[in-house]
């Protein structure tokens, strides 16, 4: 078999969950079988691109212009025809577009991956009227959980049964537990207290509002607790005025963004995901398969992760009280925190690791090369 020129067509390379899956898929995948190539459809790059760049990933790029930019269909198709692209892997619904529009009369397979929904999910006629077309032309559509696919076939007219779930995977992160240690005491976090976390942009998504809500009664309930809230967004302002408002500014640390985030996770006894859309969470996989228990909400593909009441607790979506009371209960009970977090780490080896997502998507390049189907 020949080397399989695999091209990823996305909106830019900075740092998120999408970003991650490229960027994991490129790393991971047998350089002996695939020729990896990232194109952008937006500008600058991000960090990861220039990363990946300067490792020898060849990136290139073309920013969209305002409306739907035709001159970028073509820009795209003379790309994958100079290169002699064999897979065009198009990464959310954008560039999906662009992405099969492009490849119409050449011989490149397109793969759709969708990464996620938005908060209400919604669509337009315009969509529901192109995209049953679109699947015609598309030679694989896959998403990252159940939920995600239960959308696609709601809102989008994509057919159900077109649709693979492929769950995101990751690495297991690097730690250094003296590097651990130096964190909590630069902190003041002493060895007893609590520490309930999280890790994610300050987007309104995210919905930590309900989070910190809920940490002030889990603090009513177990003073001796401290909240860690690591990212940064345009939800900040906000967050640090509800925790002043609340009197809780000795308990919650905002840290701001970190690139390597690893330490405070791995300082967590409970990781918190409060989200009110999620498809699959990179840093609640990343709690995981550091063996953290879990405290989600009933959000997109959060129940498909978290299995409830074994790995960790699916709260009612958007509802304080009850996310509050789940992590009281764990707080409180250190048998059943550890079982959860044995459960989480075994879960996730099972079924979230990097290689697991690596191999799948590798097949489905394998099978579309040699079937030409």
């Amino acid at each position: 078999m020949s080397i399989v020129s695999v091209m990823h067509l996305t909106y830019d390379m900075r740092i998120g969950g999408t970003e991650m899956v490229i960027k994991n898929l490129l790393e991971g995948s047998d350089p002996k079988l695939f020729a990896m190539s990232i194109f952008c459809i937006e500008e600058p790059l991000g960090p990861w691109g220039k990363d990946l760049q300067n490792n020898g990933i060849p990136i290139s790029s073309q920013a969209r212009q305002p409306g739907f930019d035709k001159s970028l269909i073509f820009a795209i198709r003379k790309h994958i025809k100079q290169h002699k692209v064999d897979i065009l892997h198009c990464h959310q619904y954008t560039p999906w577009v662009y992405g099969v529009l492009a490849a119409i009369g050449t011989k490149t397979k397109v793969i759709f991956t969708e990464h996620g929904r938005f908060y209400p999910d919604s669509s337009t006629w315009k969509r529901k009227l192109i995209n049953p077309w679109l699947c015609k032309i598309t030679d694989c559509i896959t998403s990252i959980s159940k939920a995600t696919k239960l959308a696609l076939a709601e809102f989008e007219r994509i057919p159900e049964n077109r649709i693979e779930v492929i769950y995101n995977g990751i690495k297991t992160p690097e730690v250094d537990t003296v590097k651990v240690s130096e964190l909590r005491q630069k902190l003041g976090i002493s060895e007893n207290t609590k520490v309930l976390g999280t890790i994610a942009r300050l987007d309104s998504i995210k919905n930590h509002r309900m989070m910190i809500e809920a940490f002030a009664l889990v603090l009513k309930g177990y003073p001796d607790t401290v909240l860690i809230i690591v990212g940064d967004g345009e939800e900040r302002d906000n967050i640090e005025s509800q925790i002043k408002q609340l009197g809780i500014s000795n308990n919650v640390i905002l840290p701001g963004y970190d690139p390597q985030p690893q330490h405070y996770l791995a300082l967590m006894d409970i990781f918190l995901l409060s989200s009110l859309s999620e498809g699959t969470s990179m840093t609640l996989l990343e709690a995981m398969s550091l063996g953290k228990p879990c405290v989600v909400t009933n959000a997109g593909g959060n129940p498909e992760i978290i299995d409830d009441k074994l790995s960790g607790y699916v709260s009612k979506n958007d509802n304080f009280k009850d996310f509050a009371e789940k992590i009281l209960f764990l707080c409180k009970h250190n048998q059943v925190r550890e079982s959860f977090g044995s459960e989480s780490k075994r879960i996730f080896n099972s079924k979230f690791s990097h290689q697991s997502m690596v191999n799948q998507y590798q097949q489905i390049c394998i099978q579309l090369t040699e079937t030409g189907s």
